[in-house]
């Protein structure tokens, strides 16, 4: 852990349960290799996550079965220690290749800039060699002209206990990636020769692992994984097949027949997924004696949707799976670790990763406190514009922070898009990393004076009542610094909006499953999927989730009479122009983008509203500022 991490409250509650093989899958880290410092559920770091690899794999050495360690992509664009470098990743992604993976696949931010792809080409896919699998993602060669696949196509390969698997990894429909890569769409990938080649390139295969950067769940618009499974299953009909999908950001687990499932684990070194398999009967490993063992046939608890385009197997399957979806913190990796005692936890080498993160976010000055937050906001675990709602701060602080001082006694409305909020902030120090977290995007602020209020007073309405806003990503930029990121641009095809499944997930009601001990369950993720209510490996309470509009409006310079102005200056971030100027044409404007310029310079961007209100209005405890629990905790019972 870092040194000012936090450590989780209490420990799981059961053991893993083991099958013939077994898997760790982290997906959709985007640079959150420290951990989550203010948030004590998930305050383990890189260097704690490579202690416990090291403790697993020698567990899974002493019971005769396999471990693989599988990753989905995404590895930057979320926090500071992937960010704060030009280009991003630069000096995370070292740290990242700490983890000995057996397969990983690419995300489609290591695609959106033309020195990150590059960096991956040369550099990332030579670390991890045939593991590495870009099935339908090229790049142009500058050193040919052509254009070549990032990593692998396909993998075949004998586990250390005598499995034979072939794996493929498939990113889904990509398509804002910069010009120097290619991504194949899937129903062009399975018709390739390539592709059929493989399938046909030896009859021995005991189960197929499909990874990628892709939906588990095929009913998701963005998924095209079913499209894969469907080819193989054609011509496989009774072979299992295994998927590890990401980029929704979800915990969820999909049954697609008696011998196929999907697993997707989370986002954001939140989640650490778990998956075994027994009943390999023809695989000459018997199944551990010591630990408890999966028991669980591939079936759809009732309620469980099922996408009906997915074939089903027609024949009898002697499969048990288990599943659980691990939080991200050292009580959680000490407690599977064999039960180890949490001094004889770290090795040597999760110590010098520990160390190394330290080193580098020392290096970026990520630690340097720009105020105090005085409590705990969240974007959506209060309604929206009530008192610890992240938007109801964020509203004061345009109102403090966008200003011209040409024309700060104007009446002025200024707006952005809810997603120009990336992540919650927990109460304490609001740090320079904080800034990469909490809204890391670089729009300037630009504005159209002098407008009636008659029209402006419409705008937000207007606004909220249409779809959501789609970003069009200009490639030609050097280095994004997190603004292609659509978590907040609300487009599913490159990145889930704010309101999403995932997130959802984090309120749905506890089963009660887990039998009850002697802890408070604190706020967190409460699970639902394919195999029922008890995947969560610590249990949780609900933390409620509210629905958010498009936008948010903050008012400044209003006369202090209360009544309305008669002309405003209309501000807002640069990415929504286009929904501002339609919004005002809608009431009999007649406004196009030339009637727009900057209202501050172009140096000054929404990416530093926030740390620049925390400088001028958090300054009070900051040499001693009390760090708050976390997102949920307020609503709880005494």
């Amino acid at each position: 852990m870092q040194p000012d991490a936090k450590e989780a409250p209490y420990p799981p509650q059961r053991p893993l349960e083991w099958g013939q093989i077994n898997f760790l899958h982290t997906t959709d880290t985007h640079g959150w290799l420290e951990g989550h410092i203010k948030e004590e559920n998930y305050g383990a770091d890189w260097g704690d996550f490579v202690s416990f690899v090291a403790a697993m794999k020698q567990k899974a050495e002493d019971l005769k079965v396999d471990l693989l360690l599988i990753d989905t992509g995404d590895l930057h664009d979320g926090a500071g220690l992937s960010d704060a470098t030009d280009p991003n990743g630069q000096l995370s992604n070292p740290i990242f290749q700490n983890i000995d993976y057996d397969l990983l696949t690419i995300g489609n931010h290591e695609l959106y800039v033309t020195e990150i792809a590059y960096e991956h080409f040369n550099q990332f896919a030579k670390v991890y060699g045939d593991r590495y699998l870009t099935s339908n993602v090229q790049i142009l060669n500058p050193a040919n002209g052509q254009f070549e696949y990032i990593g692998k196509q396909y993998r075949y390969f004998t586990t250390e206990r005598g499995m034979r698997i072939m794996s493929f990894g498939f990113i889904f429909d990509f398509d804002k990636n910069s010009n120097v890569s290619k991504v194949i769409k899937a129903d062009d990938v399975i018709k390739e020769q390539w592709f059929q080649d493989a399938l046909n390139l030896t009859p021995v295969i005991d189960l197929f692992v499909i990874i990628g950067h892709n939906a588990a769940r095929t009913t998701d618009k963005t998924s095209t994984m079913g499209k894969y499974f469907r080819a193989i299953r054609e011509k496989y009909p009774y072979t299992p097949i295994q998927v590890f999908g990401g980029h929704t950001h979800q915990r969820d687990f999909v049954v697609y027949d008696n011998k196929a499932t999907a697993l997707e684990s989370g986002r954001y070194c939140e989640t650490l997924g778990w998956l075994s398999i027994t009943g390999f009967n023809e695989y000459q490993v018997e199944p551990p004696k010591t630990v408890p063992l999966a028991s669980r046939p591939a079936k759809r608890v009732e309620g469980a949707d099922r996408d009906s385009s997915l074939p089903e197997s027609d024949s009898p399957s002697s499969l048990l799976y288990s599943r659980r979806y691990l939080d991200w913190n050292r009580l959680t990796f000490a407690y599977h670790a064999d039960g180890s005692q949490d001094t004889d936890f770290d090795t040597q080498q999760g110590k010098a990763v520990t160390a190394m993160i330290t080193g580098v976010r020392n290096q970026l000055n990520l630690t340097k406190v720009l105020g105090c937050a005085p409590r705990t906001y969240c974007i959506s675990c209060k309604p929206f514009g009530e008192e610890g709602s992240i938007y109801k701060v964020l509203e004061e602080a345009m109102a403090k922070v966008v200003v011209n001082e040409e024309r700060k006694d104007k009446p002025r409305i200024i707006f952005t898009n809810t997603g120009n909020i990336r992540f919650d902030l927990v109460q304490g120090p609001f740090t320079y990393d904080d800034s990469f977290i909490v809204s890391p995007f670089e729009n300037t602020f630009k504005y159209i004076k002098d407008v009636p209020w008659d029209e402006a007073k419409t705008v937000l309405a207007t606004m909220n009542a249409g779809p959501y806003q789609k970003r069009s990503l200009d490639l030609s930029t050097r280095d994004f610094h997190f603004t292609p990121l659509t978590f907040v641009d609300q487009e599913e095809c490159l990145d889930p909006p704010v309101i999403h499944d995932s997130l959802r997930k984090r309120g749905e009601p506890n089963s009660g499953l887990v039998r009850r001990s002697d802890y408070d369950p604190t706020p967190g993720y409460v699970t639902k999927d394919d195999f029922g209510e008890d995947g969560d490996d610590t249990p949780h309470v609900n933390i409620t989730t509210y629905e958010l509009p498009n936008d948010v409006q903050a008012n400044a310079s209003f006369p202090t009479d209360g009544s309305d102005p008669d002309k405003v200056d209309v501000i807002y971030v640069s990415f929504i122009e286009k929904y501002v100027i339609d919004a005002l044409n809608k009431v009999g404007g007649k406004y196009s983008s030339k009637d727009s310029s900057l209202y501050l310079p172009e140096s000054f961007k929404s990416n530093q509203v926030m740390p620049k209100f925390a400088e001028l209005e958090w300054q009070a405890n900051i040499n001693n500022c009390p760090v708050g629990k976390g997102v949920g905790y307020d609503k709880r019972k005494a």
